[in-house]
C-alpha cells in the first residue's frame, strides 16, 4: 500500500478521541511514548507489543511505513494529546501506549561483539541524560547501556524522547548490583575504565586496545567509591580549566567517540 493510500485507510477506520479523556498516566503495566522519532522507532520494533496509538492527522502524515490494518489507532486534537503525556511534553501529534521492552541480561551482551564498548552508568537518574547517552551509544556502536535498577530512570516517554529512537535499538541491561556486574565484565575480558575529573591520566592515554566498559557517575557526586574501586583505571577528559565539568551525556558522547576512533584505527 502506498503511503497516501495508507493515510486514507487510516482516516477511514480510526476513531475520534473525545475531549477530556486521558489521565496523563499509562494503563497498568504499560508505558507511554511520544514524539515522532520515539513513536516511529517503537512502531518499527518487532519486539514491542503495542496497545494503542493516539495521533493527530499531521502526526500520522509524518510517519514512514505502514501500520497493520487492525492497529488500534484513535485520532485526537493536540489539546487532547496533551492530557495523555507529561506536562508540556513535545508529543508532536503522536502518543503511543505499549508494553515495556523485555529484559536484557548481561550475559547476552557479553556473548556479543567484544569490539563494541559497554556504557555503565552509576546512579545517573535524569531520564534526559540517560536518553541522550543512549542516542550517542547507538551512534558510536556501543553494545549496551548498563544501569542499576534502583538508581536509574524507568522506561518512559521522557527518556524515549531524549533517546530519539535509540531506546528501541540499544540493549538496556538493568542489574541489581552494579559492582558485581562489573566483575562479570572483567571476567569476560572487559577493561572497566571510569571517567572522573580527578584522574591524572587522560582518556586517550587510558583507552585499552581490547574490550572496554566506560563507567560514568552522576553529575556532581560522580562514581560511588565502590564502583570506582571496581574500575581497572580512571581517566579524565582534557577539558580547559575554565570549565569545571561537562554534562554526563556530553562526557559519554566524547568517550564513545574516542572508543570508536580507537576501534577503527586498530
Amino acid at each position: 500500500m502506498a503511503k497516501g493510500e495508507r493515510k486514507r485507510a487510516l482516516r477511514g477506520r480510526a476513531g475520534r478521541m473525545k475531549g477530556g479523556r486521558g489521565s496523563g498516566r499509562a494503563s497498568a503495566g504499560a508505558v507511554r511514548l511520544w514524539g515522532r522519532h520515539a513513536v516511529e522507532a517503537a512502531l518499527l520494533n518487532p519486539e514491542r507489543k503495542h496497545r494503542k496509538l493516539w495521533a493527530t492527522r499531521e502526526g500520522i502524515a509524518s510517519l514512514d511505513g505502514e501500520l497493520p490494518a487492525d492497529f488500534p489507532l484513535e485520532y485526537a486534537e493536540v489539546t487532547d494529546l496533551a492530557r495523555l503525556v507529561a506536562k508540556d511534553a513535545p508529543h508532536q501529534g503522536l502518543v503511543l501506549e505499549c508494553d515495556p521492552l523485555e529484559d536484557v541480561y548481561l550475559d547476552e551482551v557479553l556473548g556479543g561483539d567484544p569490539a563494541r564498548p559497554i556504557v555503565v552508568l552509576d546512579q545517573v537518574t535524569d531520564p534526559h541524560n540517560v536518553g541522550a547517552i543512549m542516542r550517542s551509544a547507538v551512534a558510536f556502536g556501543a553494545a549496551a547501556v548498563v544501569t542499576q535498577d534502583r538508581h536509574a530512570p524507568t522506561e518512559g516517554g521522557v527518556l524515549a524522547k531524549s533517546a530519539s529512537g535509540a531506546l528501541e535499538k540499544l540493549p538496556w541491561v538493568r542489574v541489581v548490583n552494579l559492582a558485581r556486574a562489573m566483575e562479570e565484565m572483567a571476567g569476560a575480558g572487559y577493561w572497566c575504565l571510569g571517567l572522573s575529573g580527578e584522574a591524572e591520566t587522560t582518556l586517550a592515554d587510558a583507552l585499552p586496545a581490547g574490550p572496554v566498559a566506560l563507567v560514568l557517575g552522576a553529575e556532581g557526586e560522580g562514581m560511588r567509591q565502590n564502583i570506582e574501586g571496581h574500575c581497572d583505571a580512571i581517566a579524565k577528559l582534557p577539558i580547559a580549566d575554565a570549565i569545571e565539568s561537562l554534562n554526563v551525556s556530553n562526557a559519554a558522547a566524547i568517550a564513545l567517540y574516542a572508543a570508536a576512533t580507537r576501534r577503527l584505527s586498530e
